[in-house]
C-alpha cells in the first residue's frame, strides 16, 4: 500500500488550488441536529419543513413552551 499523499490522475493540481478554506467552518461550528424517522412517517413529513409545522402544532397544543 502506498500512503504517499499524492493527487489522483484525474484531478487537476488547479481544482486543489480553486477551493476556499474555511468555507463551511462557521456552519460546522453551529452544529447539526440531524434526526431519522421512520419509512412509514417520511411519506408524511418528507421534508424538513413539515415535520418542523408538525412539531410547533403539537408543542403549541400541548402548551409546550419553544423559548
Amino acid at each position: 500500500m502506498n500512503n504517499e499523499d499524492t493527487l489522483r490522475e484525474e484531478y487537476s493540481a488547479d481544482l486543489i488550488k480553486s477551493g476556499e478554506r474555511g468555507k463551511y467552518v462557521k456552519r460546522y461550528r453551529e452544529g447539526t441536529n440531524i434526526v431519522v424517522i421512520s419509512p412509514d412517517l417520511h411519506k408524511l413529513f418528507p421534508d424538513s419543513e413539515s415535520v418542523n409545522q408538525a412539531l410547533r402544532k403539537y408543542a403549541k397544543e400541548h402548551h409546550m413552551s419553544l423559548a
